[in-house]
Parts: structure tokens; C-alpha cells; sequence
């Protein structure tokens, strides 16, 4: 443990664990011994006495992602303050990201050729993860947990109940029940059909918007447009802002940025400087590559992903840039963003070796989970365009014991526009509190 602050009703505690690379070695490689560095901040509040915080019970977070670190703020409040009335909260830099023994475009190269940092990633998912967090529960010497997984986070405590239940006291997920078996691809034949209709919704509240989308494609078909990092913004690029259509409220800024597009020059109608800095921050994968690096594989377990959601997109027409009027998309991952993003063009090679892989090794164990019995709650969400509401209540009825509130109220980043009143209510659920 290093640093401990208190500010505005909160005080944090830094801590700096040591965990193996590879957890499950089986031979004599140097990554059978090697080791990284974990971060997490824990957060407390100052409502609770000092002496009265080493009998708080745990809350682990496990965030989004891949590729996300552990949310940095500076008050508490949604989830984490109801959350805090009850537990220290810790958070997270899952391996590779944040404070944590980074994991990008600098860092992998030094490990050797594209196979190498290949090799080294596959220590980066879900299990892994678990691992991590279970050996740090240990060495904090605490009791079985509680765990809140929010969309990646979900996919985590799933693997967590399947491999370390018995560090687990309750379990509450939120947008986050993953598809426990079967390819990729049927993750994004779902998630396309969403996200289509979120697009016709989002197009019903702002019609002059769909305008606008096909402007701005056809512009860059014809007109050089750079982003202020200094690479070309393609059509195909732009319809990452559909990234918005995923939440409640993040949705109507979705047209304060299209309203910002255009603007007149000498040479004709250019794309405004505020706009390309605003998709800059939305396109650009420099602060998480991991993301892009290792999204199918969250799905991967014996087959080969091979570029899913590039394959399965042949089947939405409407989505290709080329359309008459696109869509914007979700948070599929396409293989020509290896090109286009300078910050992941070093790890072009990497991401294809990945797509390439068969031999994943389980992230769920189905008879552990049909014989779970660690109290659990999961947030379903109707709409969600990023994990699918089908599939989620499929595995819902997988685990046992698992109770579902399904709901049409929030969208991917419920927990972010009501986090308190979720938390409360799926904290009551593991409870028998309601």
C-alpha cells in the first residue's frame, strides 16, 4: 500500500500487488514465472470512523471493458456512495491497464514479434482477471466478497462463479450477463439487430439528424478530413459515434456533436475543428487498445473468433459505409481499424494472430454454474445494444439461483444514470430484501 489521501467525504487507499503472468503454468517458459504489477484504490467514507474500517465487508468492482482501468472520481456518489454505506470499495486496474503493468502499442513490442505479444496477451482475459482479484482478496486477508460486474465486470463474476466461488459472499451484475457458450458471431448477429433499431429510434427524436450522418459520410468519401492526432477520418470511422446510441442520456449528445459538423470555408462545406476533436475522443483507442485487441476474445473458448463481427456485417448492408443511408454502429471491432488507428497499427499483426486462435482455454464451467450457490442479481436491460437481452436471459437461466430485474427504463450505462437506486435494488435482491 502507498498513497493515502482524503478529500470531499472520501478516503482512498493505494495499493500495488504483485501477481504471476501466467497462473496456470505448465512448463518451464520464462512467462511460467514472470510477474506484473496490479493496481486498485480503495475508497471509503469518511462518514465511517477509522477504527470502525477494518470491520467494513469488501465490495470488489469490476469494471468494463476490456481494457479499462478502474473509474478514478472524486466524490462519491450513484452506485458508489449507496455502495459505501456498507463496504470499502475497491477498484480495480485490471492487468494491462491503468496503474497496472501497462499493456499497448510501447510496452508489447518489447516482448518480441507479433506471436510473442500474442502469446502474452492471452493472459489478459477474463480468467486471468479472476485470478488477479482472487489472490488479492487473500492477501488482504478478506472474507468472501461481495462483487459488482458491470458489462465486461459481468462476464468476470460469471467466470469468477465458475472457478472461485468460494471467495464470493454475493454477487450483483449489470448489463453484464455474457453468452456462456457458443461463437462470436451469434453475439453480433444480435447486437447489429439492436443497434439497427436504436438507430431508427435515435433517427425518430432527430430526424434531421439522418441527414447529417449521410453528409457527413459522403464528405469524407470525396474530401480529405483529418483528425487533430493527424490521420484521416473515413466514413467508416465516423460511425463509431454510434458508441452514444448505448446509453440514456449520452444518446441526445449524440446530436449536440452532429450539430457541431459542418461549417462553411473557402473551398467549400469543411468538417468543423470542434467537431473532429469530439471524434477524435471517440474513435481513437490510444488510452484502451486492449479494447480493441481482445474483444471478440471475451467470447473466444475453443473456436477461432476470426474477425466475427467483419464476417457477420456482410449480413447488415445498411451498416456499410458505402450504404445510401449507413447506420452508425456499436462497439463492433473490424480489422481495418489496425489500419487506421495509429495507436493500434503496431499491434496489427498481434489482433490477427488473436483472430486466428483456437485453442482458448474455458471461461465458464456450465455444471459449476447450474450448481451455483452464491446469491446473484443481474440487471437485464431490454434495449441493450451491447450485450444482448436473449442471450443474457439464456445464461440467466443457466446459473442457478440467478434473479433477473429486467427493464426497458435504462440502456448499456443504466448504472452510471441511476446508480444508487440499481445498486440498492440488487443488493436487496441477493438479501431477500425484496
Amino acid at each position: 500500500m502507498r498513497a493515502r489521501h482524503e478529500f470531499r467525504g472520501i478516503r482512498t487507499a493505494e495499493h500495488f500487488f504483485t501477481v504471476p503472468l501466467d497462473h496456470w503454468p505448465e512448463g518451464g517458459t520464462s512467462e511460467s514465472t514472470e510477474e506484473i504489477t496490479v493496481f486498485a484504490r480503495e475508497f471509503v467514507s469518511a462518514e465511517h470512523a477509522p477504527d470502525d474500517v477494518e470491520r467494513l465487508p469488501w465490495l470488489l468492482f469490476l469494471q468494463g471493458g476490456p481494457g479499462g482501468r478502474g473509474t478514478r472520481t472524486t466524490s462519491l456518489s450513484g452506485w458508489m456512495k449507496a455502495a459505501a454505506r456498507h463496504f470499502r470499495i475497491l477498484m480495480l486496474d485490471q492487468r494491462g491497464t491503468g496503474l497496472s503493468t501497462p499493456a499497448d502499442r510501447n510496452t508489447l513490442p518489447l516482448r518480441g514479434d507479433a506471436a510473442a505479444q500474442a502469446r502474452y496477451l492471452t493472459h489478459f482475459r477474463a480468467d486471468s482477471i479472476v485470478a488477479d482479484a482472487e489472490l488479492i482478496r487473500k492477501t488482504l486477508g478478506a472474507d468472501p466478497w461481495t462483487i459488482l460486474g458491470q458489462s465486461f465486470g459481468g462476464f468476470c463474476a460469471l467466470t469468477y462463479l465458475s472457478f472461485a466461488p468460494e471467495g464470493l459472499r454475493e454477487v450483483l451484475i449489470t448489463g453484464g450477463l455474457a453468452p456462456l457458450h457458443g461463437p462470436a458471431d451469434r453475439v453480433y448477429r444480435a447486437t447489429f439487430q439492436r443497434v439497427a433499431a436504436r438507430n431508427a429510434e435515435y433517427f425518430s427524436w432527430y430526424p434531421e439528424d439522418r441527414d447529417v450522418v449521410s453528409r457527413i459520410a459522403r464528405h469524407l468519401e470525396t474530401k480529405a478530413e483529418f483528425l487533430p492526432s493527424g490521420e484521416r477520418l473515413t466514413s467508416e470511422r465516423f460511425q463509431m459515434v454510434g458508441s452514444f446510441l448505448g446509453g440514456n442520456t449520452r444518446v441526445d449528445a449524440l446530436h449536440s456533436l452532429l450539430e457541431d459538423a459542418f461549417c462553411p470555408s473557402p473551398d467549400g462545406e469543411r468538417l468543423s475543428d470542434p467537431f473532429l476533436e469530439q471524434v477524435h475522443g471517440l474513435v481513437s483507442r490510444a488510452s484502451n487498445p486492449l479494447y480493441a485487441v481482445l474483444h471478440e476474445a471475451i467470447y473466444a473458448q475453443s473456436d477461432a473468433t476470426e474477425w466475427a463481427a467483419w464476417r457477420v456485417l456482410g449480413e447488415f448492408p445498411e451498416f456499410k459505409p458505402e450504404a445510401e443511408e449507413p447506420l452508425l454502429t456499436g462497439e463492433m471491432v473490424y480489422p481495418w481499424y489496425f489500419d487506421q488507428d495509429p495507436a493500434l497499427v503496431p499491434l496489427r499483426d498481434v489482433a490477427s494472430i488473436l483472430a486466428e486462435k483456437r485453442d482458448w482455454k474455458p471461461l465458464y464451467d456450465i455444471a459449476r454454474l447450474e450448481a451455483n450457490t452464491v446469491p446473484v442479481a443481474a440487471a437485464v436491460y431490454q434495449n441493450d445494444i451491447y450485450v444482448d437481452f436473449d442471450l443474457s436471459m439464456e445464461t440467466a437461466a443457466t446459473v442457478r439461483g440467478l434473479q433477473t430485474w429486467t427493464t426497458a427504463d435504462f440502456h448499456h450505462d443504466g448504472i452510471g444514470e441511476d446508480g444508487d437506486g440499481i445498486f440498492n435494488r440488487l443488493l436487496g435482491m441477493v438479501r431477500g430484501q425484496n
